[in-house]
C-alpha cells in the first residue's frame, strides 16, 4: 500500500514518514517484544496521504488565505482562524485512494486478532511531534473505541482537522515550527478495553525535581483520558530504579487518588465518565506486581531509547495484560539538561514565615516556582479576551486548549488536575508555576484579589493572600569545590527529598521520623497498636478514614512510614542517610487523632517522657516495633542499605543497651548489612560519659539545641530567659570539643545536626577546625557554609 505502513514496517526514523506517535510505536512493537513489552499492533498513514489530501481541489491554498496572516497572541482571531481551517478540512473528502487503503488495512489488522472488525483507538500522529524539546501534548485529537470502516474514515479525518486545534496552531508558532513544514498522520491501533480496568501515565524521571533514579506511575479506573485531560486525582506510585534491578521491593512512595470517576463506553460505542463506586475510590487501582510489571516496561523502554520518557499504558480487563499505548522523549528536564543553564540550579526560597498569612486553599503543586499577581477567573474559554498577561489564571481545568492564555499567566490555579495531566506537562515546558487539583479555586478566589501562587514548600502548593516575600537563587554547579568536612543536610519532608538532593550534599545528617508521622500517618502509633488489636480507641472513625486503601492499622503505620524514609534514602542514594527514631515529646503526642488517650500531661515534657526511654517502656515499646519493622523494610526489602540509624535522648549507657536490644529483635542489628546506630549527642551525660556511651553505638551526631539548653540551663522555648540560649557561648563549646575529641579517640563517627552550624559562621569554623566528621545544615544553609568550610579548609 502506498499511503499506509503497518507498525512491524516503521521506526523511530520514521517520524518524517508517519509521525513521532507512530513511529515510536512501531520502534517498541519490533523491539521490544522480545523484552516482554506488551504493545497492540496497528498501522499509520503516511505524510504522502496528507499532502494527497491537501492538493486535492486547492486545499492547501484555501487553508493558507486563513492562517497567512494570523497573530496567535490574538486569542479572538486565533479560535475564529482556527475554527475555519478544521471546517475546511472536514468539509473535503478523504481521497479515494486513501479510503481503499484504510479499509484494507483495517480489515488485515481485524483479522491478525480473529475478527471481522475490531474497536480501534485512532490517534493524531505529527511529523513534529514527541521531540525532544517539544512534546505537542495533546495538541492534536485522539479517538477510542472506533469500531467500522465509515467510522474508521470519519475519526481519520477529524485527526487530520485538529492540526488546526486553537491550542496546536498557537504550540507551533510558540516553538517556531511552520505549519506548512508539519504533516498530519494518523494512527490505527488495536484497542485495550481498559474501560473496565485501569490506565494511566508514566514519567522514567521524577516530575517535579526531574531526578533519573524514580519512576512515577499515575493510574485510575477505565480509561486513561481523565489522568491526561486532568480531570481527576489519580493514584500514585514512585519506584526506585537502582532496587529495581536489583530485583529488590522497588515500590518507595503509593499516594492513593480520590479518583471520582472513570471513563467507560456505553452500548453505542461513545465514552461516558460515571462516578466511581466508594470501593473502588477506596482502594488502589494497580497491585504492587502491576506496578513493578510497568516500572520493568518503562525501564526497558527508557534503555531502549537512551533518554527519559514519557509513556501511556493501559490494562485490557479481558486479557488481563497491560500494554504500551504511545511512548515519548520527556521534554521538561530533558530540555533544560541540554540547554547552557544546565550547570545551574534556579532555587524559589520563602523568606517569611507564611503560617502567619491568610492561606487560602492548596493542591498539587507543578513545579518549585513562585508566582505572583492578581487573580482572574476563567470559566470558559469563551472568556479568553478578558485575560491580561501578568495575571493569575485561575480556572476548573486548564487542558491544552487554555495555552494561549497559560503563556500570558504569572501562575496557573485549577480545581481540576494531577501532576501528569497534559496541563501540568504544559505548565512545565513554558515554566508557569501552577497548583493543580485545588478542588475549589474558581469558588475561593475571585477576580481582583491579588496572590501568591507557591510551589516551593514541597509536593502540596498553597495560594497565599497578598504577595509573599522570597528569594530566587541561581546556584552554579560548574566550579564547585568539594569540601573535606562533609556536608549533610537536615530533611523531613519526603515530598521535598528529591529536590533538595539538587542541592550538592553528601546526605543527609538528620532524617526527621517525627514529621513523617505528624504528616502522614497524623494518629497517635499507639492508638493504631490498639486497633490493630481490636480494642475500641476515641476517634476511631477519623483514623479508620486516614487508613483508605490499607488493609490494616499496622500495614498502613509500616508502610506509611517506609515509604516516607524510602523516599528521602533513594532522593540521596547512594550516600548517607541518618535517620533518627521518633522523638516526639508527649504534649505533642497527645495532639494526634487519639494521643489524649495515652499521654500524661507533664509539667517539662521538653525533660519528661521522651527519646529512648519511650521505646522500652510498656506504654510505647509495640509502637517502637513497628518503627523497627518499617526501618527494617527500608534497609533489606527496598534494599536502602544507605540508611543509618540514631537514637535520640539517650540518658545512659544502659538504656541504649536496651533500646538495641529491641532492635535486635526486629531484625535490625548493628553491624549486619553495613547497619551503624549513633546517639543524640544533646545530654550533659552523654558528653561527660562518652566513652561507655561509645561502647554501645558507632558514633555521635550532636544535637546542639538540647545540649545548649540543658548546659545552660535555659528553656529554649521561653520567651523570658531566650537572651541567654546560644550555642556560641563558651561552656556549650567546650561541650563540642569534648564530645568531638571522644569520638575521635575511639575512632568513632562524630557529626553535628542541630541548628548551630546553620545560624552561625563561626561555629561552623569551630567544629571544622576541631576535626568534626560531618556538619548537617537546613537546606538554605548549604550553599552559604559550603563556601565558609571550602575557605577555612584551605588555610588549615
Amino acid at each position: 500500500m502506498e499511503y499506509i505502513r503497518f507498525f512491524e514496517t516503521v521506526g523511530i526514523n520514521d517520524v518524517g514518514l508517519v509521525g513521532g506517535k507512530n513511529a515510536s510505536l512501531g520502534e517498541m512493537y519490533q523491539h521490544l517484544a522480545s523484552l516482554g513489552v506488551n504493545v497492540p499492533n496497528g498501522f499509520s498513514t503516511t505524510k504522502d496521504a496528507y499532502d494527497l489530501l491537501l492538493s486535492q481541489n486547492g486545499l492547501s491554498e484555501r487553508i493558507e488565505a486563513l492562517i497567512g496572516d494570523l497573530d496567535v497572541t490574538n486569542v479572538a482571531q486565533l479560535q475564529s482562524c482556527g475554527k475555519a481551517v478544521r471546517e475546511l478540512i472536514l468539509n473535503e473528502s478523504l481521497p479515494s485512494e486513501l479510503e481503499a487503503e484504510l479499509v484494507e488495512a483495517y480489515r488485515e489488522l481485524s483479522k491478525t486478532y480473529g475478527k471481522k472488525e475490531i474497536d480501534v483507538a485512532v490517534r493524531s500522529s505529527a511529523t513534529a511531534e514527541d521531540l525532544p524539546d517539544a512534546s505537542f501534548a495533546g495538541q492534536q485529537e485522539s479517538f477510542l473505541n472506533v469500531c467500522g470502516e465509515s467510522a474508521l474514515i470519519l475519526h481519520v479525518k477529524r485527526c487530520y482537522a485538529s492540526l488546526f486545534t486553537d491550542r496546536a496552531i498557537s504550540y507551533r508558532s510558540s516553538r517556531g515550527f511552520d505549519h506548512r513544514q508539519v504533516a498530519l498522520c494518523v494512527g490505527v491501533q488495536k484497542m485495550v478495553r481498559s474501560d473496565q480496568a485501569s490506565s494511566g501515565v508514566i514519567f522514567t524521571i521524577d516530575t517535579q525535581s526531574g531526578s533519573n533514579n524514580v519512576i512515577t506511575i499515575n493510574s485510575v479506573f477505565g480509561l486513561g483520558e481523565n489522568i491526561v485531560g486532568g480531570r481527576i486525582n489519580p493514584d500514585e506510585f514512585y519506584v526506585f530504579k537502582p532496587t529495581l534491578k536489583a530485583d529488590k521491593n522497588a515500590i518507595i512512595k503509593r499516594q492513593l487518588g480520590s479518583k471520582e470517576m472513570k471513563m467507560i463506553y456505553d452500548d453505542k460505542h461513545k465514552t461516558l465518565n460515571i462516578s466511581t463506586t466508594e470501593s473502588e475510590r477506596a482502594s488502589f487501582s494497580l497491585s504492587d506486581d502491576e506496578v513493578v510489571t510497568l516500572a520493568r516496561y518503562a525501564l526497558a523502554i527508557e534503555d531502549h531509547y537512551g533518554v527519559a520518557m514519557d509513556i501511556e499504558w493501559a490494562k485490557d480487563s479481558i486479557d488481563g495484560n497491560l500494554y504500551i499505548v504511545q511512548a515519548r522523549p520527556e521534554t521538561v528536564h530533558s530540555k533544560r539538561q541540554r540547554s547552557k543553564d544546565a550547570d545551574h540550579i534556579e532555587k524559589y526560597t520563602v523568606k517569611e514565615d507564611t503560617s502567619k498569612r491568610t492561606r487560602l486553599l492548596s493542591g498539587q503543586a507543578i513545579g518549585e516556582k513562585i508566582g505572583t499577581g492578581v487573580v482572574k477567573v476563567i470559566r470558559d474559554l469563551s472568556e479568553a479576551s478578558r485575560f491580561q498577561a501578568g495575571e493569575v489564571l485561575v480556572a476548573d481545568i486548564t487542558d491544552p486548549d487554555w495555552e494561549p492564555l497559560m503563556k500570558k499567566a504569572a501562575a496557573i490555579v485549577t480545581n481540576k488536575g494531577g501532576r501528569t495531566c497534559h496541563a501540568a506537562i504544559v505548565a512545565r515546558e513554558i515554566g508557569v508555576s501552577a497548583i493543580v487539583g485545588t478542588a475549589n479555586a474558581t469558588e475561593l478566589l475571585h477576580d481582583g484579589m491579588e496572590v501568591s501562587v507557591c510551589c516551593a514548600e514541597g509536593e502540596v502548593g498553597y495560594v497565599y493572600e497578598g504577595e509573599i516575600a522570597f528569594e530566587v537563587e541561581s546556584i552554579d554547579l560548574s566550579d564547585m569545590q568539594e569540601p573535606k568536612t562533609k556536608l549533610f543536610m537536615n530533611v523531613g519532608n519526603p515530598e521535598q527529598a528529591f529536590s533538595l538532593a539538587l542541592i550538592p550534599n553528601q546526605g543527609v545528617g538528620l532524617a526527621r521520623m517525627e514529621f513523617i508521622i505528624n504528616n502522614h500517618i497524623k494518629a497517635h502509633p499507639m492508638a493504631l497498636y490498639d486497633m490493630y488489636q481490636g480494642r475500641f480507641v476515641k476517634g476511631n472513625e477519623s483514623i479508620v478514614k486516614l487508613m483508605e486503601g490499607f488493609s490494616d492499622p499496622r500495614t498502613f503505620f509500616v508502610n506509611k512510614l517506609s515509604e516516607g524514609v524510602g523516599m528521602i534514602a533513594a532522593a540521596f542514594y547512594p550516600n548517607p542517610v541518618i535517620v533518627r527514631t521518633s522523638d516526639f515529646k508527649s504534649n505533642e503526642y497527645k495532639h494526634m487523632l487519639g494521643g489524649e488517650a495515652y499521654e500524661k500531661d507533664e509539667e517539662n515534657p521538653m525533660i519528661g517522657f521522651r527519646g529512648a526511654s519511650r521505646y522500652y517502656s510498656d506504654a510505647y515499646k509495640e509502637a517502637f516495633k513497628w518503627e523497627c519493622e518499617a526501618l527494617k523494610k527500608v534497609r533489606d526489602d527496598m534494599g536502602l542499605t544507605n540508611v543509618k540509624l540514631m537514637l535520640p535522648f539517650v540518658r545512659t549507657p544502659d538504656e541504649g543497651r536496651k533500646v538495641i536490644a529491641i532492635m535486635n529483635e526486629m531484625g535490625l542489628t548493628q553491624g549486619e548489612n553495613g547497619l551503624e546506630i549513633y546517639a543524640m549527642c544533646e545530654i550533659p551525660s552523654n558528653v561527660i560519659f562518652a566513652d561507655e556511651f561509645l561502647k554501645v553505638f558507632d558514633g555521635y551526631s550532636i544535637g546542639s539545641n538540647d545540649l545548649t539548653q540543658l548546659t545552660l540551663g535555659v528553656d529554649r522555648d521561653s520567651t523570658s530567659v531566650a537572651h541567654i540560649f546560644d550555642e556560641r557561648n563558651e561552656a556549650v563549646k567546650r561541650m563540642l570539643k569534648m564530645a568531638i575529641d571522644a569520638c575521635k579517640k575511639e575512632g568513632k563517627y562524630v557529626g553535628i545536626c542541630g541548628q548551630a552550624p546553620s545560624d552561625y559562621p563561626e561555629i561552623t569554623e569551630f567544629l571544622v577546625q576541631n576535626g568534626i566528621s560531618s556538619i548537617s545544615l537546613n537546606p538554605d544553609s548549604v550553599m552559604k557554609m559550603r563556601q565558609v568550610v571550602v575557605e577555612l579548609e584551605k588555610r588549615l
